[in-house]
């Protein structure tokens, strides 16, 4: 595949990014060091030491004695405050916006108060949110490489548009990029969350071959296959929403019954468990914000309590989708995460575990690992915003929407 041209101000040529992306992954190496991890004579690395340094990008840690009595290796590690990337979250329930430093740390965070059926009033909300946390982090903002935006699908990355996803009824061709690249003056890339969440956790260096399995709003599957993220031929990989899990369950907008989507659905979980007596009838649930409540406590009630049979049953729901996904491309794990991943977390992951237990066809050969993220509910929007380190300062860059 031939990699696209990118607007963004990359770091010097392709070795100054190889020994920074591999400064990145070790934390800290010295010269030495980073000329045996790549290659690069020791001529090479001083040269390439010396413009990082200057561009401030990264920055001297001290030494290591080695075990002779030769001089001590002064290490290099990345300068946190070199540069900064923000990054959009893009869903039905919440709108996130954050701010990450060079070494992908949030330095602010803070939610877009409009809500996100006026497109145009909510790409105003993102604009002004993205000043206040570049203003609340006391970044220079001519440090600020440029924004992500991580938005359901399906999406248009040759034009930057979000298309139709299925809970935002008035998003339709939305030319989200190109609006907010106006409304800011910085360089924009729109990309899937799903497979934004699955690029914070690469970047975040979670290596290897894994499935991302996004619990939000609606359900979808990052992919990342020996380190490389997987896109597909339009950037609209992970759309498994209309697996079907429970030909009796419910009925989908798609016509079909049992989809996984629509049957992950807070909506439906909450009826549920209205049906069965674990809440008490009478919650509205065409409201959104009555039915986000009732699954809070839903999950509350499901740690100990009656609720937990509706949660494991959900578990073993998706643990089908993720079973015949790893089975199919050989993966090494799945990590959940998304806006509800941590009120279900207490008992879902284990009761994903238990569903898989001798499920996956090789392990025998290697183990199949259940995990949650470790980056929390903003991991879409940090997805988004690593996406633009990933383009600025990684040797081989994701292939994603930007102008």
């Amino acid at each position: 595949m031939v990699r696209r041209g990118t607007n963004f101000d990359r770091v010097g040529d392709f070795n100054d990014a190889v020994v920074l992306d591999a400064i990145r992954r070790s934390e800290q190496l010295s010269r030495v060091e980073l000329a045996e991890a790549t290659g690069l004579s020791g001529q090479a690395i001083s040269n390439i030491a010396r413009r990082l340094l200057d561009a401030g990008l990264v920055r001297e840690a001290g030494r290591l004695r080695g075990a002779g009595l030769g001089k001590p290796r002064t290490l290099l590690e990345l300068e946190p405050t070199g540069r900064y990337a923000a990054g959009v979250h893009l869903d039905p329930s919440v709108v996130t916006v954050v701010l990450l430093d060079l070494t992908g740390g949030v330095v602010a965070r803070r939610p877009v108060d409009q809500g996100a059926d006026d497109p145009g009033v909510l790409i105003d909300g993102i604009a002004k949110t993205i000043e206040d946390v570049i203003a609340e982090s006391g970044a220079p903002r001519d440090r600020v490489t440029g924004v992500g935006i991580a938005a359901p699908g399906p999406i248009d990355v040759e034009r930057g548009v979000v298309v139709d996803p299925p809970n935002l009824s008035t998003w339709h061709l939305v030319p989200l990029r190109d609006e907010l690249r106006e409304r800011t003056g910085l360089p924009v890339v729109l990309d899937k969350d799903v497979t934004a969440a699955a690029s914070a956790e690469r970047w975040a260096g979670q290596g290897g071959s894994f499935l991302f399995f996004y619990l939000g709003t609606g359900v979808g599957a990052g992919l990342v296959v020996e380190d490389e993220l997987v896109r597909g031929s339009s950037s609209n990989v992970g759309e498994i929403g209309h697996v079907i899990v429970d030909p009796e369950g419910p009925l989908c907008y798609c016509g079909r019954r049992g989809c996984v989507g629509e049957s992950s659905q807070p909506r439906y979980l909450v009826q549920q468990a209205v049906e069965t007596g674990v809440l008490a009838p009478g919650i509205d649930l065409d409201d959104r914000s009555a039915v986000d409540a009732a699954f809070a406590r839903l999950c509350e009630l499901a740690v100990d309590g009656p609720a937990r049979a509706i949660v494991a049953a959900l578990a073993t729901r998706i643990a089908k989708v993720v079973e015949d996904i790893a089975n199919l491309l050989d993966l090494e794990r799945v990590v959940f995460g998304g806006p509800h991943w941590e009120q279900l977390a207490p008992v879902f992951g284990d009761a994903v575990r238990d569903a898989l237990t001798d499920r996956f066809l090789v392990r025998a050969v290697h183990p199949f690992e259940v995990a949650g993220t470790a980056l929390g509910a903003e991991v879409g929007a940090i997805g988004a915003a690593s996406l633009v380190l990933d383009q600025t300062f990684s040797p081989n860059p994701s292939l994603v929407g930007e102008r």
